[in-house]
């Protein structure tokens, strides 16, 4: 419901602002041209919106200036265990040092996220698992979150559960690791951007 309100806000938005361009409104006509590139071609994970496990809209503008990992994550997968154990570590050792982790689930990989979101939040309890935490998505296909699309669209789809991206601060990617990289195997790279 949200994501089609949020589509029908910006099909009125543009045409406020083409009817606007079309009377020489020279600032909306820049300021429209400047949301059509960045809807066309985001540059970095800022230019992203996502909703999180309790169904609130995340502009990921807010983790600016924070190196982040980005992962697809999975309840019922062998990896599962000790990737968010890792991840916590992680999290426990940089978090005051800027590092965020967003953790996606997706059931596109042997049905093994099957759950809700009350279902996925219950079952990462048990690892404390204190990092932000998304609403289930498609990860591939033409289905695939926008921002997954971006992710994927340098080397290729994703694989399986817990294939793992470091962000720098500026947004970009700068590694990308698939599922069998543990957590902490990414350690020297995460201190190279801190």
């Amino acid at each position: 419901m949200l994501r089609m309100r949020v589509a029908l806000l910006l099909i009125f938005l543009s045409g406020v602002l083409s009817e606007n361009c079309e009377n020489s409104n020279s600032e909306l006509c820049a300021s429209k041209n400047a949301q059509e590139q960045s809807l066309k071609s985001p540059s970095s994970v800022y230019d992203f919106h996502a909703v999180d496990i309790h169904g609130n809209d995340v502009d990921l503008n807010r983790y600016r200036g924070h190196v982040l990992i980005i992962v697809n994550v999975a309840s019922n997968c062998g990896l599962t265990d000790a990737n968010y154990k890792q991840l916590v570590q992680l999290y426990e050792k940089y978090g005051s040092s800027g590092l965020k982790i967003l953790a996606f689930p997706s059931n596109q990989f042997g049905g093994q996220e099957p759950g809700t979101s009350q279902d996925i939040l219950n079952f990462v309890k048990k690892y404390n698992v204190t990092f932000d935490m998304f609403e289930k998505v498609d990860v591939n296909g033409n289905n695939a979150h926008p921002l997954w699309k971006w992710l994927t669209k340098q080397d290729g789809n994703i694989k399986w559960n817990f294939t793992k991206f470091i962000i720098n601060k500026e947004g970009n990617i700068v590694a990308r690791f698939p599922p069998n990289h543990e957590p902490l195997q990414m350690e020297p790279i995460l201190q190279e951007y801190l």
